[in-house]
């Protein structure tokens, strides 16, 4: 089904708005407003979502751009924090945005995260930046249109993202290094495709070799477990490698085998389940000893793995 188009009575230029005598004007002179952006009830979005206190010396310009980010749930300090350029942007330009995204799929409450998150999105450029982008998930990613929806709310920053200098040399890269299956990286890892290459992926990769990691166990991990390239060096790799080294003394193999350890939290998850682990003298695998659910986790320890 097609997305519901966007309607505010606030996201359109303030040169734009039909005047109090627009309704004696003749047809040929009215303004058409665009059906996008114009709301025949528009009150029932202030009682929805009120408008914030704008200062008087704000323009007009300044502060319908800001109830427009508003009434769509992004914060709009925030956002022209992260995004200084807001300040000169035109209503039209936010509004061609707003319009494109809602062809290709993206529904009117997907605007508060994708543009919460990225806010450099409503300063795009539609043709140089946007297109290129979707081109980019038709054709290389095989996400087909009614399915961009999807793969853009799992990872929002494939919109802020340069599909030539970004996401085509990330997917290279990607599938050289054995990650063929498209859809898992368009639906559950797209995160990979946003992450540089140079910055965050191969020091991850080295890190790993720095364990004791061969290169053909390091890509079979990735394999594996895509999600593992996402994990932080220092916040998450190393106290875990630490604990599962120093505290469980478990074979490197046995975490090559099931590199998804590094998914589970350390306090909540490993640490209390090697604890009682160890308080049974049950001899359960590292696999078992994560993935069970606390009934199932409870029985093995009963009756041993």
């Amino acid at each position: 089904m097609p997305a519901t188009p966007f309607h505010s009575s606030l996201c359109f230029s303030s040169s734009q708005k039909p005047s109090s005598s627009s309704s004696s004007s003749s047809p040929s002179n009215s303004h058409q407003p665009n059906p996008f952006f114009l709301s025949a009830k528009p009150t029932t979005l202030f009682h929805k979502h009120p408008p914030p206190l704008l200062h008087s010396t704000l323009s007009s310009q300044t502060k319908e751009k800001i109830l427009c980010l508003e009434v769509m749930g992004v914060d709009a300090g925030k956002a022209l924090s992260l995004n200084p350029s807001l300040h000169s942007a035109t209503l039209q330009s936010i509004h061609s945005v707003i319009s494109f995204l809602q062809s290709k799929g993206i529904h009117q409450k997907d605007f508060a995260k994708i543009f919460g998150m990225c806010p450099k999105v409503l300063t795009s450029d539609v043709k140089t930046d946007l297109i290129p982008v979707f081109t980019f998930l038709s054709e290389d990613l095989k996400v087909p249109d009614q399915n961009f929806r999807r793969a853009i709310n799992k990872c929002p920053r494939l919109l802020a993202s340069s599909a030539k200098d970004q996401l085509k040399p990330t997917l290279f890269y990607l599938q050289r290094l054995g990650l063929k299956d498209l859809e898992a990286l368009a639906y559950h890892d797209p995160v990979l495709l946003v992450s540089s290459v140079e910055k965050t992926l191969i020091p991850k990769l080295t890190y790993l070799g720095s364990l004791g990691f061969s290169k053909s166990a390091i890509v079979g991990m990735v394999l594996r477990c895509p999600a593992l390239l996402t994990f932080s060096i220092e916040n998450n790799f190393k106290p875990k490698f630490e604990y599962f080294s120093g505290e469980m003394h478990r074979k490197l193999e046995e975490l090559e085998g099931f590199p998804q350890y590094f998914s589970f939290s350390l306090e909540k998850r490993i640490k209390p389940r090697y604890v009682e682990t160890e308080q049974s003298g049950k001899d359960v695998s590292l696999s078992l000893m994560l993935k069970s659910t606390d009934d199932e986790f409870r029985e093995l320890l009963r009756e041993g793995a």
